[in-house]
């Protein structure tokens, strides 16, 4: 049959292409499912594509099957309770914001938060107080969260109900859990990790073999102590894009389970998707039948890749303290080759990387990739640092042309009120004016300005030039105009 333009062409052409994929989805391919016995799914899958029947369960009042897959996450991550997401890590965000936060109170909160945790301040009514991440100088990008940072917002914000962070960050970073946990409790509140990027930080606790640095990985939040813990397994495991998983793991979450399971059936589809819970039950088997040899594969895999980069000179790899390492951080612009560009050459490579920002390129490997992608991602890279090492002046290095996220998601701004009057303007006009709506760069999904913030003539600029790389900004429209406070 031929088809006309549109998703379905689209996923075909890629497809052909056989890429080498360092993006989300963590499963990367069919393959993974091959290896691993589960190629019935991959043929029947249009067949398994079912609603609540009789015998299927339902995933809002959950008796049987579908208890019977959230209970294989209890286990793996060795928690009180877990909860099968299929409307990502979004909707556990959602919901755990919610229930732990009532309407109108306060909410302690990373300023470099995902979006979705902004929209449950929208849905829930709930008054904002930031905790501003660190910053890592030398990579100009937001490190950790501080315990102390967590403690001071605490003492100053007593009628504040929780405090949620994401760790890891997107590049990897991780704040020390284990402390701000501690903190958070000794105040009697909640705390809930966004470990969106970090479903597999567990089960490298569980098969332990590493030396060096290299290896250090961060423990998992459920190890921590924190609350309530959202994973997109879907990410860096092998269940499907917009599958998650909830783990309530205190007796302080369990007391709020009446409250969370409303706020869960609130905010997921009534039509819960059978394909997407399949995929959770698969990636779970996986994990238990396939995990030890998979994540030492995934170790020894990445450690070869490090060590093997780590003789091309032109080349900078973060390494920083407390990095969850499987997120391959690529700096080229000793050589003169910014972010963006170096983008644009792995594609030309059939490299597909997951995020750009400044000078750096993330890789973000995930549970199936093998071994092959890895020495083509190091093939290519060394290729491109030695065409651009004799192309470049001796000793030049490369101005950023864009703010690095420590120039933007680490900035400080004032909140100000806001009133129901608000008013469409263009970017050029918005400098000095009160943001009535976020405006949020996309990936990585965290919001530049929020409501009630300032917004700077550089913010402004930061945006049009974003838009003229052709880059997703979500809050401003078709004719680049952001919503304003309106003027009294």
């Amino acid at each position: 049959m031929e088809r006309s333009k549109g998703v379905m062409q689209f996923l075909e052409a890629h497809s052909a292409l056989k890429p080498v994929s360092f993006h989300m989805p963590g499963h990367k391919g069919s393959g993974l499912f091959k290896r691993t016995g589960c190629a019935s799914f991959m043929k029947n899958i249009a067949d398994y594509d079912i609603t609540e029947i009789p015998g299927a369960d339902n995933l809002f009042q959950a008796e049987s099957i579908i208890k019977e897959t959230a209970d294989k996450y209890k286990k793996l991550y060795d928690v009180r309770k877990s909860y099968l997401l299929i409307n990502g890590t979004s909707g556990g965000i959602l919901a755990s914001v919610m229930t732990s936060v009532p309407k109108g109170k306060k909410l302690i909160l990373a300023r470099n938060c995902h979006k979705s945790v902004f929209n449950a301040m929208t849905l829930g009514g709930i008054e904002p107080v930031y905790a501003y991440p660190d910053l890592i100088e030398d990579q100009e990008i937001s490190g950790a969260v501080s315990p102390v940072e967590i403690g001071r917002l605490l003492d100053e914000n007593p009628d504040a109900e929780a405090v949620i962070l994401p760790s890891p960050n997107y590049y990897g970073i991780c704040s020390d859990i284990k402390a701000i946990a501690e903190t958070v409790h000794e105040h009697g509140k909640i705390l809930i990790v966004d470990q969106a990027h970090g479903a597999h930080l567990k089960f490298f606790e569980e098969h332990k073999h590493s030396r060096g640095k290299v290896w250090s990985m961060p423990k998992s939040a459920e190890s921590c102590g924190a609350d309530f813990v959202i994973n997109s397994t879907h990410k860096t495991l092998a269940s499907f894009t917009q599958s998650a998983v909830l783990n309530v793991c205190t007796d302080r979450g369990m007391e709020l389970l009446n409250v969370l399971e409303d706020k869960l059936q609130a905010v997921e589809s009534t039509s819960p998707s059978y394909l997407l819970m399949a995929s959770l039950d698969i990636n779970a088997d996986i994990i238990k039948s396939d995990g030890r040899k998979l994540f030492n594969g995934w170790r020894k895999n990445i450690r070869w890749f490090y060590n093997k980069v780590s003789s091309i000179e032109e080349l900078k790899i973060m390494n920083t303290e407390n990095l969850d390492t499987t997120k391959i951080n690529i700096d080229l612009s000793a050589v003169g080759i910014s972010g963006a560009e170096l983008e644009e050459i792995l594609i030309s490579y059939n490299i597909f990387p997951e995020l750009v920002t400044g000078s750096i390129v993330m890789c973000m490997s995930g549970i199936g990739n093998t071994k092959s992608d890895y020495k083509k991602l190091y093939s290519a890279l060394k290729q491109i640092a030695q065409r651009a090492k004799a192309k470049s002046t001796a000793g030049s290095t490369l101005k950023g042309t864009f703010k690095n996220d420590s120039n933007v998601w680490a900035t400080k701004r004032a909140l100000f009120a806001l009133s129901d009057e608000r008013e469409l303007v263009s970017l050029k006009e918005c400098g000095g004016r009160i943001a009535a709506a976020s405006v949020i760069p996309y990936p990585p999904g965290i919001p530049l300005i929020c409501p009630g913030e300032k917004i700077d003539v550089e913010d402004c600029i930061y945006i049009a030039s974003l838009r003229e790389q052709g880059e997703k900004v979500i809050g401003v429209d078709e004719e680049g105009r952001i919503w304003v406070q309106k003027r009294v």
